[in-house]
């Protein structure tokens, strides 16, 4: 019993050290959200951060409400690629390791 105590509590605290490699690599990951075909481009970090914003001079007339749609879709993209990073990322740290269905890890 004590044995196996001490094997869990390896195995939890190895799993801890890749949790935290793991959301080091992502901050440091970024990705591109886009939309109108790329006319409007934005780049996030892993931690939601956006570090740049390019909108296509073709966006810059009269029509300011369609190019604010856009800008917001281009960031709801980038947010969802990072969230799908971000669970790939955890699938990987995770594989192997007795978690109840539907765990969620917290972060």
């Amino acid at each position: 019993m004590k044995n196996a105590l001490g094997n869990i509590m390896q195995q939890a605290q190895k799993m801890q050290e890749d949790v935290k490699k793991a959301q080091d690599e992502l901050a440091a990951m970024q990705t591109v959200g886009e939309s109108g075909g790329g006319l409007v481009s934005i780049i996030m970090t892993g931690k939601r951060e956006v570090r740049k914003v390019t909108i296509d001079d073709s966006l810059l007339g009269d029509d300011k409400d369609m190019l604010e749609d856009l800008v917001a879709a281009a960031v709801n993209d980038a947010v969802h690629k990072v969230s799908k990073m971000k669970k790939e990322k955890m699938a990987e740290v995770t594989a192997g390791m007795p978690l109840p269905p539907g765990f969620q890890m917290p972060f």
